[in-house]
């Protein structure tokens, strides 16, 4: 029988998990375990409540920050660079080398870059009249 292709906006938990635990089990017998964990930093408010931070993972030695929201009032205070500081230092303590992250903000772009992060690729377009770029940093033993 062919295999038949369905394309869909609506995956189930358990379709893509599927294809989550498939590619991890090839991953892993291709160059080893990823020993992916997850790694977040929080900024709480007064009450406690989260307002903000980075939310990433580590993985083959490196961290990814896939999301970093800073809210307007911190803005402008070094904020950002504190989060990114402090994930480092975690990914660091958990055997990182590097840390990567991308941005289409052009403040976000000068900001990583202030934190020591290099460009080493851009999506022209993304999103229209826009760049999507990619950015990297060697991290070492403080």
């Amino acid at each position: 029988m062919m295999p038949q292709l369905e394309v869909t906006d609506a995956p189930s938990e358990s379709e893509l998990a599927a294809i989550g635990e498939g590619l991890t089990t090839f991953n892993a017998a291709d160059v080893g375990p990823s020993r992916r964990r997850s790694l977040a930093v929080l900024i709480r408010d007064e009450s406690g409540k989260t307002i903000g931070g980075i939310s990433g993972y580590t993985a083959w030695g490196w961290l990814f920050t896939a999301w970093l929201f800073v809210p307007e009032t911190l803005r402008g205070q070094g904020m950002a660079g504190k989060l990114l500081e402090a994930a480092e230092k975690e990914a660091i303590a958990r055997g990182c080398q590097g840390a990567w992250i991308d941005t289409f903000n052009p403040q976000a772009l000068r900001a990583y870059q202030r934190q020591g992060y290099v460009v080493f690729g851009e999506l022209p377009d993304f999103p229209i009249g826009r760049s999507r770029y990619f950015l990297q940093k060697r991290l070492s033993p403080r």
